[in-house]
């Protein structure tokens, strides 16, 4: 029987469900089970793809095209693991076929209602997505992972929870469970941990019909035991049922605290789960991981010069595969956020402070990353950017539209065509070096884009990124664009040195950049960002900090391996297929 794993919130949102929910799995998954997840997210929209990125975070990608919620980029990153566009569900979407039944006359003539049509269709959706493989060797999950979006007493996300208050008696009560995860605020004046919140959550949930089975509460300090038994007393739960979830210095030290307060031999019992009592090898791993990140002296700052720096999620994706990278190279990342707006010469005149702030930490980083983005604005500050990076030889890495520019950069500064430009930004422009794509369809902004996993054809031998994804012939990475290269000027690149070294399966689309007699100029159409993971980063950006941190060559000469001190023992072999890199121990590690 599949066994479903239902994470709740409340008190406020954003309050961490999504690593907890991810690190609930990753410590399932080390014992051997087979764990899948699904994030409901209760909002209309049917899928994230039209969102502004300072609404919900960065909009993440899947293979099949699927825009969806960031914390489905933490479930991949943590299980490793490949997720479709119906692992996430939103109030659009199930309202949506439920509508589109009532039209087609499948409920013969009843009256369609929340309950019990939607709630139904609610439950259908999950028993049928939690068994679809999403693992490469095609097995049926055991596990699924829910994440219900949003905070309990929610009127959106109502549905939802009645309809699993139905599912738990379907699906019979071994066979489901309920995390809820609460905040245990600790006002500053007297320092002491509230659990009142908390108690109110908790009670509005078991007034809905859900009775939680582990408490997770998240605090900025270790929860205090008489405030664990006072939680216990008052939830109705036992003391061993309250899990404390604080402040950590990496997320990936979530999974060791939640393994640490038995959370899984608590839910092989309450679940009825067979799981192995072998040492957990992958959670070596995983502390190997967490203990290298405290203990990194050496430091490597990339500057990422964006439109949304002001909020730190938009470009989550991003930061977790500069993070992967560094730690795979052994070093402290530091990320400068640069406004892309404030290194416009406009904001001399406006703002000089920060105009000179915004340089002032283009100009001290050891790295420049222009990440993809929408729009006009903040666009010729990343020019500027890109400028300073190629003339400075700085390792220059450009994501998407950081490509493009890197495109158009290159053609008003050396190819001298001063007005150079791509049709988003202005559509008359005489040299238009990024164009719309043809099946790119104006009428319609959701799902319209080159959206998903596409392959990428390397077109010569030596260049650095085919060397860094292991002299690959071709990669399939995760696109999301409306706009591309105009190939038809290709030539007049590729004479100064700029060249188009990677292009698609048809030899149209121009892929990946590399710029001659520069130490790392990289450009790339897709987003590499999507398929990083903790222990095996995406090449691109393994360049970059290798670049960064003065590194790459010698990693080149060695035939792309990392020094003894930089790998993972393979003593602690994990369901990630990072052998091929990660073969040597850590001589600190395996003498404790």
């Amino acid at each position: 029987m599949m066994k479903y794993i239902l994470v709740t919130g409340g008190v406020i949102s954003g309050i961490g469900k999504g690593i907890i929910a991810s690190s609930v799995g990753t410590i399932l998954k080390s014992c051997g089970l087979h764990v899948t997840a699904i994030k409901i997210d209760p909002y209309i929209n049917i899928d994230a793809g039209t969102f502004s990125p300072y609404e919900h975070g960065e909009v993440f990608v899947l293979d099949d095209g699927g825009e969806v919620d960031l914390d489905l980029g933490n479930y991949e990153r943590f299980l490793d693991i490949r997720l479709t566009r119906d692992n996430n569900l939103t109030t659009g979407k199930i309202y949506q076929s439920v509508i589109n039944k009532e039209r087609r006359g499948d409920y013969l003539g009843k009256t369609v209602q929340v309950v019990p049509h939607i709630t139904d269709a609610i439950q259908e959706w999950v028993v049928k997505q939690a068994r679809v493989p999403v693992e490469d060797d095609d097995v049926e999950p055991q596990v699924c992972v829910i994440e219900l979006g949003g905070t309990v007493g929610d009127i959106e996300s109502m549905p939802f929870i009645e309809a699993f208050r139905q599912f738990q008696f379907k699906v019979k009560r071994e066979n489901f469970c309920n995390i809820h995860v609460s905040l245990i605020p600790q006002p500053s004046a007297t320092g002491e941990q509230k659990t009142k919140p908390t108690q109110n959550s908790v009670r509005e949930l078991r007034g809905l019909g859900l009775s939680p089975d582990l408490i997770m509460c998240r605090c900025s300090t270790s929860l205090e035991n008489s405030v664990k038994e006072k939680i216990s007393m008052f939830c109705h739960v036992e003391p061993e049922q309250v899990i404390c979830v604080h402040d950590v210095s990496s997320i990936y030290k979530v999974p060791l605290l939640l393994e640490k307060q038995g959370v899984v031999s608590y839910l092989s019992r309450r679940l009825n789960m067979p799981i192995e009592t072998r040492p957990r090898k992958m959670l070596t791993k995983w502390k190997e991981m967490s203990d290298r990140s405290d203990r990194l002296l050496e430091q490597c700052s990339i500057a990422l010069v964006g439109k949304y720096t002001k909020f730190s999620d938009s470009y989550a994706s991003v930061i977790k595969a500069l993070e992967h990278s560094a730690l795979a190279i052994s070093h402290k990342l530091e990320v400068k956020y640069v406004d892309s707006a404030h290194l416009e010469p406009s904001t001399l005149q406006e703002e000089p402070v920060k105009y000179h702030e915004a340089w002032q930490k283009l100009c001290s980083a050891d790295g420049v990353l222009v990440p993809g983005g929408f729009g006009v604005r903040g666009t010729e500050g990343k020019i500027h950017a890109i400028n300073w990076a190629r003339n400075q030889k700085k390792p220059f890495l450009g994501v998407c539209l950081g490509m493009q520019l890197a495109v158009c950069e290159f053609a008003r500064n050396t190819l001298g065509w001063t007005d150079a430009n791509s049709t988003e930004f202005d559509p008359e422009s005489k040299h238009p070096v990024v164009i719309d794509m043809p099946e790119h369809n104006p009428g319609q902004m959701g799902g319209t884009m080159r959206l998903g996993k596409r392959r990428t054809i390397f077109k010569t031998n030596n260049s650095v990124l085919r060397k860094l994804y292991g002299d690959a012939e071709y990669v399939d990475e995760r696109h999301r664009h409306r706009f591309e290269v105009n190939p038809e000027l290709k030539s007049h690149f590729e004479e100064k040195g700029f060249r188009f070294v990677g292009q698609d399966v048809e030899g149209e689309r121009m892929e990946v950049i590399e710029l001659d007699d520069h130490p790392y100029f990289v450009g790339v159409q897709y987003h590499p960002e999507f398929t990083s993971r903790p222990m095996k980063p995406s090449p691109p950006y393994l360049g970059l900090l290798l670049a960064a941190a003065g590194k790459l060559q010698s990693y080149l000469q060695k035939g792309c391996r990392l020094s003894p001190r930089d790998t993972y023992s393979d003593r602690s072999d994990s369901s990630s297929p990072d052998s091929e890199i990660l073969e040597l121990k850590l001589p600190s590690i395996s003498n404790e």
